[in-house]
């Protein structure tokens, strides 16, 4: 069960796609979608003090868990993983239910003050995708599988926004290309590390990532500021 701040994030973001298409991710979108909800503005401005930004943030997420769910619903076994990368990604495209809103909110993320926002939310991407598909990495693996498919994911998130093929046959075939580019990348990086000059270039790099941790799936218990159900 969503947590009430959640619910009211939701209620305000399916109120504001409506104006996105007209005013974008901006002030205006933000008090339409408190207008139209009838959500409280001082709760409004409590759960998204950042205005029509988290409200963009929280529509980015829930693509992502929306693409989770429709992932776990599918026989995937037998798949490889490029094949599991593939189908994930397609998921979540098929996530988004408005194109527009994707659209001004690429253009919002790329803004300078956003940009640090916006790479996040490739990378909470990335990691959703990751982990559906049941990555189990936790070395320094784990940091350059996300890196890279969050640059697999934008780019074919740029070129489906621009595609007009029927059915977005084009963007599926682009999204073919970067994952061969990633799987070249992968074999030669593997045959790199078994010649003997290899082994000695990659000798360092190969150290440092091996030191490297995933980060801890939920923080330690016994932190300050956390909150503990009663057995």
């Amino acid at each position: 069960m969503p947590a009430p701040h959640e619910t009211v994030l939701a209620t305000l973001v399916d109120a504001a796609l409506p104006h996105v298409a007209f005013d974008g991710w901006g002030e205006a979108t933000f008090r339409a979608a408190i207008a139209d909800s009838g959500v409280d503005p001082a709760v409004a401005r409590g759960v998204a003090p950042r205005g029509a930004l988290d409200l963009a943030v929280a529509y980015h997420k829930a693509g992502d868990r929306v693409m989770q769910e429709a992932y776990r619903r599918e026989d995937t076994a037998a798949l490889k993983i490029r094949e599991k990368i593939t189908r994930a990604v397609e998921l979540r495209l098929e996530a988004i239910s408005d194109r527009e809103a994707v659209r001004r909110g690429t253009t919002l993320f790329a803004l300078p003050h956003n940009a640090a926002t916006g790479a996040q939310l490739l990378w909470g991407t990335a990691d959703a995708i990751w982990t559906v598909i049941g990555d189990t990495s936790t070395d320094g693996n784990w940091y350059t599988k996300r890196a890279i498919l969050s640059g697999v994911y934008g780019a074919t998130v740029l070129y489906w926004l621009g595609d007009q093929s029927e059915g977005q046959v084009e963007t599926r075939a682009f999204l073919d290309r970067r994952i061969a580019d990633v799987m070249t990348f992968e074999k030669t990086k593997a045959q790199l590390n078994q010649s003997a000059i290899g082994k000695q270039l990659m000798a360092l790099p190969n150290f440092l990532l091996s030191q490297m941790r995933a980060p801890a799936a939920m923080p330690p218990a016994d932190l300050p500021g956390q909150f503990r159900a009663p057995d």
